[in-house]
């Protein structure tokens, strides 16, 4: 309940007879022109005014905001929820459990340590593509699934009974973000809260902060929110509000039709390279103007997902007789639809695109030139236009083989390498097999290679079938998730595609290893409906789980003799995905190039068998009479997808999907569930162990203290992102990840992933800067997660993790040095977490990722920047240096230093200095630094209250 109220902001507003309790906007002078999502956090500090942490004056600051000003006034943003996914999830209820234990510790009740706000966990991370291409995949995945991490279901369970308000969402039921626009959101909340006279029903806007970067899928829907990372989001969940400046704003403006041809994805990709280029990291995207009517609501939710891909803080749609078409569609109450409606004109939320608003910057797209595209072969916002996407295969190839020479001349010309009578079958194996009948046919994935000093790779399957493997090959083709599985249109076309291509006579190749992941039950009830499985299927399509899968790097591993021939030849093979993250070593370990794509070119990839393809002159295959089919004679009608759509889709498939969503499968109701307050850790636990953050933790911190005599870590280049820093992905034995789990009893094929062991910080220690693509230039030549350890002598080469132990040992504090848009991707915690356990004090970089450097501030690890134009390469630095940092300490004083002295002293004791720039950015981060991290301070204010 808000204590002050300096405007006369609160009111009633009546909607079918119900009284609901508001905050009015038009109480503050200045904000009919503000943009909706300013709007929506100037009625966050209406709400929470306290007249302390939250002042008449921040209201006015935002009320009166400059759009041509940069980013300098703090405010306290309170969001109204928290939404996890299970990676991200187990650890934040491991430190919440954590917390209560400590919190008894310094005198507190444990029971204080609380979701204050609604926090729902959807557990979508930890299906695997293990089984595929056959219709008992989904179920055995499953199965594999519970038997790998049920530890950690269980936990998770124990954490639904002992915390309050906290919801988790089973396994099997959908992906967090598709989910949430589906079913989670609500776009306008309604909470009862204590008034003079009682309780009242209080409606404000739905707003929320996720440990998942793509939290802003559901921007889509007008609801502002965000990816931060766990340590944030905990802090979220126990009242604390997020600190940050208010933000420049950047109007996107919409206008003309997507053509045929294109689709949302091709939309998405090309938006996300425009404002990649335009620069909006750490601002909001707003889109604006006549087109925005014209966007269906997946399509909306499609872009915002991709927020993070633009570097974009959010990317927000208004609301408007789209959004109400797509509640009511999925199943919200009348109820609920009209207090949307209602609230959003009340406060000036509703859009009215001949209004104008302020804008910090803008950019104007008109959909009608929008072309077919995909983006790679390692970051989201590479985009390729598809008719040029076999010359820029030849020319990336470069950077993938050993050789210049090896990457060939590749033939022009298309040789036929799949003939539609040699097609295989599928069968409920793992894989395809040919007919047994017959002999079976030898396929190509190379489309001839004069001049080559390497030959295709002929591969011999257990089953019969053989094939040759080259550069380019598609050895993933995966249609995945949440950005484009939430969206009928594109989902739908790929399975129109699918029938046509079927019809011609085309199939799969047989090297491919084919999948679809829904994001929610609800599209294989439109699937179903639509008559269109069996197509899909035919081509090797089958539903493989409900989860994020490929796109999290849980691709699961490639046939061996196909495994085995691309690691014995260097082989550059590719992946094709319908996913937004397609970073290096992210997919799987065999595949080096990575390719996102709308899931109807994921099929015609399949069916192509290879980058190396042009699908303007190559063709995919022969139809029954022998004619050349090219992807222009199967490309699904948008006409006619429109008619499936409408005939396939409605609210009865979403309000019967949902009814149970809380409930489980047997598998899920049959698991033993842990009781108590607290949690009992099993000293045996590979999955789920205390982590140390709070051992020894006083009720005063110690004051902040300058670092000197440190050793570098890592020296890293540009765009390291938090997957090179902390993987999801699989892990070898010979890792020092994998060597823990074997000393402790795990066998290798238990080893499960990353990820899914983020409840054990030995494990996510051992993965810290453990990706087998990071290039750590301390040491030449080198990928994968080593370094120099100065600690022996001649400075040997040795995994990070034991050359930090080493360290430790010594009492030798560490930096990291890197390059521009360090801890770009996803809003992953242990990035942060790793780091900071593995005793690096501080990271020196030309720029930051917005996520990634305010939890590098809540774990306690210090983020300094280069001076501006300066970089560890113009400064000289080559890592072998001893530094210290000083003048950190006027942190004590409670003032945060602009810039502190960095001194690199070389071996021969020369020395160079320069000004680093502080990037604690506001008064809240310096507290939780001086605190020694976020959590650390939430845990000294429960205790002291």
């Amino acid at each position: 309940m808000s204590t002050v109220d300096s405007f006369g902001a609160k009111g009633v507003l009546n909607v079918g007879g119900t009284e609901y309790e508001i905050f009015r906007l038009n109480s503050v002078e200045g904000v009919q022109s503000l943009p909706f999502s300013l709007k929506v956090l100037l009625e966050n500090l209406l709400r929470t005014e306290d007249g302390a942490n939250i002042t008449a004056d921040h209201v006015r600051a935002l009320a009166g905001w400059d759009p041509n000003a940069q980013p300098s006034t703090e405010i306290q943003f309170t969001p109204a929820r928290v939404i996890m996914q299970d990676f991200t999830g187990v650890p934040c209820v491991v430190d919440l459990a954590t917390m209560r234990e400590a919190v008894k510790e310094l005198g507190g009740d444990p029971k204080r340590v609380n979701p204050l706000a609604p926090a729902e966990l959807v557990i979508d991370h930890s299906v695997q593509i293990d089984v595929f291409g056959n219709a008992g995949a989904i179920e055995r995945n499953m199965e594999i699934e519970y038997q790998r991490n049920g530890e950690r279901y269980q936990f998770l369970r124990w954490g639904q009974t002992a915390f309050e308000d906290f919801k988790v969402v089973p396994p099997g039921m959908g992906i967090v973000h598709q989910v949430n626009i589906e079913y989670l959101a609500r776009t306008v909340m309604t909470r009862e809260v204590e008034g003079p006279e009682g309780k009242v029903l209080r409606a404000y806007p739905d707003t929320l902060v996720g440990t998942d970067s793509h939290t802003t899928m559901v921007n889509g829907l007008g609801v502002l929110g965000w990816g931060v990372g766990g340590i944030e989001a905990e802090a979220a969940m126990l009242g604390q509000p997020v600190s940050m400046l208010i933000p420049r704003v950047v109007g996107f403006k919409l206008s003309g039709e997507i053509p045929p041809g294109a689709t949302a994805t091709d939309v998405v990709l090309t938006i996300t390279e425009m404002l990649r280029k335009h620069g909006v990291v750490g601002k909001f995207v707003e889109f604006y103007g006549e087109g925005v009517a014209a966007v269906p609501l997946a399509n909306r939710a499609t872009i915002g997902n991709m927020s993070p891909e633009f570097g974009s803080t959010a990317a927000m749609f208004p609301i408007d007789d789209v959004t109400l078409d797509y509640l009511r569609l999925t199943g919200r109450s009348e109820e609920n639809v009209a207090l949307v409606e209602a609230y959003a004109k009340e406060q000036g939320l509703w859009h009215d695109p001949s209004r104008e608003l302020r804008f910090s910057e803008y950019l104007e797209l008109d959909l009608s030139t929008v072309v077919p595209s995909i983006s790679g072969p390692k970051r989201p916002q590479d985009r390729i236009v598809l008719t040029e996407a076999k010359d820029e295969f030849r020319h990336d190839l470069l950077n993938y083989v050993a050789h210049e020479a090896d990457a060939g001349s590749l033939d022009e010309s298309l040789e036929e390498s799949f003939p539609a009578s040699d097609a295989p079958s599928f069968t409920t194996g793992s894989s395809h097999v040919t007919d047994s009948d017959r002999e079976p046919p030898v396929y190509s994935a190379a489309h001839g290679a004069a001049g080559r000093t390497s030959k295709p790779v002929s591969v011999a399957m257990e089953d019969g079938r053989r094939f040759d493997l080259d550069h380019g090959a598609v050895t993933i083709a995966s249609i995945t998730s949440c950005t484009n599985t939430s969206n009928p249109s594109v989902m739908l076309a790929a399975a129109v595609l699918a029938r046509n291509a079927v019809e011609k006579g085309l199939t799969s190749k047989p090297w491919v290893k084919t999948s679809v992941a829904p994001g929610s039950k609800v599209v294989t009830d439109y699937y179903e409906k639509s008559g269109l499985v069996p197509y899909l299927e035919k081509l090797g399509f089958f539903t493989v789980g409900y989860g994020c899968t490929t796109c999290i790097g849980n691709s699961g591993p490639l046939e061996p003799e196909i495994s085995e021939a691309i690691q014995s030849n260097d082989l550059a093979v590719t992946a094709v995905l319908s996913g937004n993250r397609n970073f290096e070593g992210r997919i799987n370990p065999d595949v080096k190039m990575n390719y996102l794509a709308s899931p109807p070119l994921v099929i015609a990839y399949a069916l192509a068998g290879s980058m190396d393809f042009d699908f303007e002159s190559d063709a995919l295959g022969k139809d029954q009479d022998g004619n050349d089919v090219f992807l222009r004679d199967i490309w699904p009608n948008p006409r006619e997808v429109q008619e499936v759509m409408d005939a396939s889709i409605d609210q009865a498939m979403f309000t019967n999907s949902y009814a149970t969503i809380f409930d489980g499968d047997e598998r899920w109701q049959s698991l033993p569930t842990p009781t108590g307050d607290t949690f009992e850790w099993d000293d045996k636990s590979t999955y789920v162990r205390k982590p140390p953050y709070f051992e020894g933790m006083k009720a005063q911190p110690d004051p902040v203290s300058d670092i000197s005599g440190a050793r570098v870590l890592l020296k890293l280049g540009d765009s390291v992102t938090t997957d090179h820093i902390s993987p999801a992905g699989s892990f070898k034995s010979d890792t020092p990840a994998g060597q823990y789990l074997l000393a402790n009893g795990v066998e290798r094929k238990d080893f499960n992933s990353y990820g899914s062991r983020r409840g054990n910080h030995e494990v996510m220690i051992r993965g810290t800067f453990a990706n087998i693509r990071i290039k750590n230039q301390l040491l030449d030549g080198v990928e994968g997660g080593f370094t120099k350890d100065f600690t022996q002598d001649g400075a040997p080469q040795a995994y990070v993790y034991d050359a930090a132990m080493n360290y430790q040992k010594a009492g030798t504090p560490l930096v990291v040095l890197a390059g521009k848009e360090y801890g770009s991707g996803s809003s992953r915690d242990w990035a942060a977490k790793g780091t900071a356990l593995l005793g690096v004090k501080a990271v020196i970089a030309e720029s930051y990722e917005r996520i990634h450097r305010s939890n590098l501030i809540g774990m306690g690890v210090l983020p300094l920047q280069f001076p501006a134009g300066e970089s560890a390469a113009t400064l000289g630095l080559t890592g072998n240096e001893v530094f210290s940092v000083e003048g950190i300490t006027a942190l004590n004083d409670g003032t945060t230093p602009a810039t502190v002295k960095v001194t690199a002293t070389a071996e021969d004791g020369s020395a160079k200095s320069f000004d680093a720039v502080v990037r604690i950015d506001t008064p809240g981060e310096a507290d939780y630094y001086r605190n020694g991290g976020i959590l650390q301070y939430v845990l000294r204010q429960i205790s002291a209250n």
